[in-house]
């Protein structure tokens, strides 16, 4: 008896090891796990699901493509083609299920309803403008402004989204919008070479001014120090002379001094450099002659002494010949 239950025991729980391998799978990390509670659509995050009871939809991008004939004002057509892509919306995985069904090509699906609705929005802008006043950049900025409309609508995000090609459908609009929009690149290139040219001249005529002005700076600067070392020169030039005449005063004072004493000791005068000259040259030559020489300056400034040294030589010789006579 107790073996038969084990054996009950065992089949049963290879059985439930057997469903349990059968029916769950890992989930892969590129897939969404979806699931049905109380009418809601949740999202699975364990790493194991049971397959019949989950929904895996792939997070991956889906392309789209389309190609929009559009009348834009005065019933002119234009051509547009876009390209892009979507993936699906984990804040709006009802809306997503709900258009696209409960498979897992539901983005498939709803691609089509996608471009569906971008088409009428680009019909929709192209109504408003002219036929040369449409661009791509423009159009593309109006349709990424209703990105989210989609992800609300349809349940999924616009990656990418690109506007191809803009051209009008009648070949000789698109030669006539391609002759003006030449025009109007060359008027562009021109305005904007003519305020470069402009813009340098500018430039120019202020770097000009900058320079004169502070070339000028530069010669006051100049000027203001040739001022002030010709200031300092005429010190120092008027400290030398008076530093000159000081020492003149000092010379002439002592001269003076001198001649008060030669005069008051005649005597004396043969303690000159004069005599000492004139005596060295009479005890050396016999019967010769000296000549005592005098210097600019030591005659400039001993004309009283010279007179008193001459007045003595002319006693000193009368009282040679007088001796002599005798």
């Amino acid at each position: 008896m107790n073996n038969t239950i084990g054996i009950l025991v065992g089949v049963f729980v290879g059985i439930l090891v057997l469903l349990a391998l059968f029916e769950y799978r890992i989930r892969k990390p590129d897939f969404l796990l979806l699931y049905e509670s109380n009418g809601q659509i949740s999202l699975r995050k364990g790493l194991f699901y049971p397959r019949h009871f989950s929904l895996p939809l792939p997070r991956t991008t889906y392309p789209i493509r389309l190609t929009i004939e559009a009348a834009a004002l005065g019933n002119l057509e234009v051509r547009i083609k876009l390209i892009g892509s979507i993936a699906p919306s984990v804040e709006q995985i009802n809306a997503l299920i709900r258009i696209g069904g409960w498979n897992s090509e539901a983005i498939v699906h709803v691609a089509d309803e996608v471009q569906v609705l971008l088409q009428g929005l680009v019909k929709e802008y192209a109504e408003k403008y002219e036929i040369h006043a449409l661009s791509s950049t423009e159009i593309l900025s109006y349709l990424n402004e209703r990105s989210m409309l989609i992800q609300e609508k349809f349940g999924v995000e616009v990656i990418s989204l690109a506007v191809q090609t803009l051209e009008p459908i009648d070949p000789e609009i698109g030669e006539a919008l391609r002759q003006q929009e030449q025009a109007r690149l060359l008027e562009q290139t021109e305005r904007l070479n003519h305020q470069a040219r402009s813009a340098a001249a500018k430039a120019k005529f202020q770097a000009d001014e900058e320079i004169s002005r502070l070339e000028h700076e530069l010669a006051m600067k100049k000027l203001e120090l040739k001022g002030t070392l010709l200031g300092k020169e005429s010190v120092l030039a008027k400290k030398g002379l008076e530093d000159e005449l000081e020492r003149n005063r000092m010379r002439l004072s002592f001269e003076r001094d001198e001649l008060e004493v030669l005069k008051s000791s005649p005597e004396l005068l043969l303690l000159t450099p004069q005599a000492a000259r004139l005596a060295e040259a009479s005890q050396n030559l016999k019967n010769a002659r000296t000549i005592v020489s005098f210097t600019p300056q030591e005659l400039a400034q001993g004309s009283e002494l010279l007179g008193v040294f001459q007045s003595l030589m002319q006693r000193a010789l009368e009282a040679k010949h007088e001796s002599s006579g005798e």
